[in-house]
């Protein structure tokens, strides 16, 4: 059906001034933009030459949309990490500027995900939600800015709470070999978490999939997922993403921190962290120094911990814990990135493999772990139980090997070595079961006054779990106490001393 002479023209009409109005607004300007060109591709890092105005940091886009950011800013070229597969790229290929940072999504839609350093989501979930992004070089918080620390982060781990305890914006590393229970003991931390109102994030550097895959079965499995993000680079990606993540992780945890909130992150691992950079450090050129890493290395570290604090209230008043982990070589921790990373942490929990040998789990060997801050934020019941339990731990280790000799020991020696052996045994915890405070208390106070001595060692473990039962059973007020960072009084004391008493003549008698 042809339309009317009449309707035709008003179409017409209305469409010429449906022009006229977009042409009167419409104001042509010409827009700049910035093209280079790829010198030569390589493992990860492309070469571009024709981008003389862009910046350090500054993303630029590959055909295919694949993105890289500046890294070395030579008057002839510049060094452009790759944070994808370079695939489509060659030689001649053109790379134009984007103007912005590189940058990461951050919010609480990010809660319960699992992502990478760019924010693209590796669970299946679909597309974040997220409305902002930050940049993932931000500088430190200021002295001015910070906080003393002064509330504890409790771990659950009865060897780290009471002998090495952690404060809320403390940096604590954790360090041993391969397959020495690291990754566990920041994992009990953070399930730790799940009822103490802080919101942990879990950044995988470099790890194999099927390991980061059963870290996250672990945190679903016992429903702190909820509360966490984890943040991966597995060790099939590039060394550009594997640089950028911890970085990345952080900017997330800050913004959840200048909100007020307490977040607590661990870099699972720095040891990678590091090989990734000296890849792409010698791949870009750059002078080697000590074991082929750059002169940097201590740097890229340094600004990223520098990151972990407690913020005045004025601030936000959150709080950043930093758990890195680093890796040792036949239990040198003299090497070059240990050393760099305690002299920049505020203590480290030494794991070591000869009591992972012995079942001793978690294998901390207290002699070479210390807390330079936790000791201010930890809670005065532990106060009146730590100081008495290093001293008799300490001199039940140093007695320890003489006694392997068969020497003709007196009896202070011989009790002292006992009650050692009974300290090793009540510090011995099983995986992903964390302790409360009361209950540890209940536990530590035993063993350091000798409620134990007449116990055998294996019968250590039914008293530990007995005890704790009864402790949360039949004293909820002194349990609430403890756990409001009260002065244990002498009367709580004693009561606690009974009721471990009262447990160990039940097993003692009993056939």
């Amino acid at each position: 059906m042809k339309p009317e002479p009449d309707q035709l023209k008003n179409l017409l009409d209305d469409t010429f001034s449906i022009f006229n109005r977009v042409l009167d607004t419409y104001h042509p300007q010409l827009k700049e933009e910035e093209i280079g060109r790829v010198i030569s591709i390589g493992h990860g890092i492309a070469r571009v030459e024709g981008l003389e105005g862009v910046q350090l940091d500054e993303l630029v886009c590959f055909p295919g949309d694949l993105l890289g950011f500046a890294f070395n800013l030579d008057p002839e070229e510049v060094g452009v990490i790759l944070l994808e597969e370079g695939e489509g790229i060659e030689s001649g290929s053109e790379v134009r500027r984007t103007g912005r940072v590189l940058d990461v999504p951050v919010g609480k839609e990010l809660l319960g995900r699992v992502i990478d350093a760019t924010g693209k989501p590796l669970d299946g979930k679909g597309p974040l939600p997220t409305t902002r992004r930050l940049p993932i070089e931000r500088p430190a918080p200021p002295i001015m800015a910070r906080d003393p620390v002064t509330v504890p982060l409790q771990t659950g781990v009865k060897v780290v709470d009471a002998l090495i305890p952690i404060g809320r914006g403390q940096r604590e590393l954790i360090l041993g070999d391969r397959q020495s229970t690291k990754t566990a003991i920041a994992l009990d931390a953070i399930i730790n978490q799940k009822d103490k109102d802080v919101l942990c994030i879990y950044c995988a550097i470099g790890q194999r999939s099927s390991s980061v895959a059963g870290v996250i079965a672990d945190l679903r499995k016992n429903q702190v997922m909820q509360n966490c993000i984890v943040v991966v680079s597995g060790g099939e990606d590039p060394p550009g993403l594997k640089f950028i993540t911890p970085y990345a992780a952080t900017s997330m945890a800050e913004y959840f921190m200048e909100q007020g909130r307490d977040v607590l992150i661990v870099y699972d691992d720095l040891t990678r962290h590091a090989w990734a950079y000296r890849e792409l450090s010698l791949l870009l050129r750059r002078p080697p120094g000590r074991e082929a890493y750059p002169g940097d290395i201590f740097y890229i570290h340094s600004r990223l911990l520098e990151r972990s604090t407690h913020l005045r209230k004025e601030y936000g008043g959150g709080s950043l814990t930093a758990l890195p982990i680093v890796e040792t070589e036949a239990q040198n921790i003299t090497a070059y990135i240990p050393t760099n990373l305690i002299s920049i942490t505020d203590g480290q929990i030494y794991v070591f493999p000869g009591l992972f040998q012995k079942g001793v789990l978690p294998a901390v060997d207290v002699g070479k772990s210390v807390s330079r801050v936790g000791g201010k934020a930890q809670l005065p019941a532990y106060r009146a139980v730590a100081g008495d339990l290093r001293l008799a731990y300490s001199q039940f280790e140093e007695l320890e090997s003489f006694a392997r000799f068969d020497t003709r020991l007196d009896e202070n020696t011989k009790k002292i070595l006992e009650r050692g052996r009974r300290i090793r045994e009540v510090f011995k915890q099983p995986q992903q079961q964390p302790i409360a405070v009361a209950e540890q208390i209940a536990v530590l106070l035993a063993v350091t006054k000798g409620v134990y001595d007449d116990l055998p060692l294996n019968k250590i473990e039914d008293a530990n779990r007995i005890v704790s039962e009864e402790t949360r059973k039949q004293l909820p007020d002194v349990c609430r106490r403890i756990e409001f960072g009260e002065t244990l009084s002498g009367k709580d004391r004693q009561t606690l001393m009974d009721l471990a008493e009262n447990v160990v003549k039940h097993l003692l008698y009993k056939p």
